[in-house]
């Protein structure tokens, strides 16, 4: 019985930290659909924050490669006075370099919703 209600404990622990996540990320990063996205980009620095490998397999025009995996390395080279426009592949990863670019002090924070897989738009192949 003691297994069970550490089981349920931890799962109810998983939970509620998924959910506060959750809302912390909506407070800090605007979610924009793909027509808002575009409206925006160019006027703003576009990370691209997957793996090198996805990438190259294709990336939105105009984007700058910073896997999230090198990103705490390389934010310095994100400039924190402009708009910055963040995707992935699905939305998780660029959820988590919002959240690192925000504990920096950058503000202007905006990523795609549902990731480069849901974009339509003009891509490039490496």
């Amino acid at each position: 019985m003691d297994t069970l209600y550490f089981i349920l404990i931890l799962v109810v622990a998983i939970i509620a930290y998924s959910v506060i996540t959750w809302l912390y990320q909506r407070k800090i990063v605007k979610t924009l659909n793909e027509q808002q996205f575009r409206e925006g980009y160019r006027k703003a620095q576009l990370i691209d924050v997957r793996e090198p490998n996805e990438y190259e397999a294709g990336h939105i025009l105009g984007a700058r490669n910073i896997p999230l995996s090198q990103f705490k390395m390389r934010m310095k080279e994100i400039r924190p006075d402009k708009p910055v426009y963040l995707y992935c592949q699905s939305g998780m990863r660029s959820g988590r370099a919002a959240q690192t670019l925000y504990r920096k002090g950058y503000k202007d924070l905006s990523h795609l919703e549902g990731g480069f897989k849901k974009w339509s738009g003009k891509i490039k192949v490496k």
